[in-house]
């Protein structure tokens, strides 16, 4: 490719592009209302989910640890009749334990994170409601602060 070609595939390349920066976002008016809203999150519905999550780590606790000793007692008896397939089955086994161990630690990491959510806006949700002050430090009234909202 000679360089006087090279020079006009770049000047072609950037009359189609646009330099500008483009922000990607919704179609105005598409199907509904595009709004951003509030973010509203129901205490029942984290209690639901934490629920789900720990309810999981049951199951998998329990499902995913039901091979395990049938498994090792297979891959011992294999390695003492001197098959590599034994060796190979315990990998197997090891590496199906770390795996659950990491699949139980999420679902453990979920429900403790959402009973932590729930407690942790329940004590904000408190304080909102008993501790806002007005510009002189006075407390405010949930009438009062209600006018700042209309």
């Amino acid at each position: 490719m000679a360089w006087e070609e090279w020079e006009q595939i770049k000047a072609a390349t950037a009359q189609q592009q646009s330099t500008h920066m483009q922000l990607n976002q919704l179609p105005g008016n598409v199907g509904g209302d595009t709004s951003p809203g509030d973010l509203v999150v129901h205490d029942d519905e984290l209690g639901k989910l934490g629920n789900m999550a720990y309810d999981l780590l049951s199951q998998v606790s329990t499902d995913g640890d039901m091979a395990r000793p049938s498994t090792f007692t297979a891959s011992n008896a294999l390695f003492n009749d001197g098959l590599d397939m034994g060796a190979a089955l315990l990998e197997v086994h090891d590496g199906w334990n770390t795996q659950l161990g990491t699949l139980k630690e999420a679902c453990a990491h979920i429900s403790n994170h959402l009973d932590f959510t729930r407690a942790r806006h329940a004590e904000d949700e408190a304080y909102v409601e008993t501790g806002m002050h007005n510009a002189a430090g006075d407390l405010m009234t949930p009438s009062r602060i209600n006018d700042y909202f209309h």
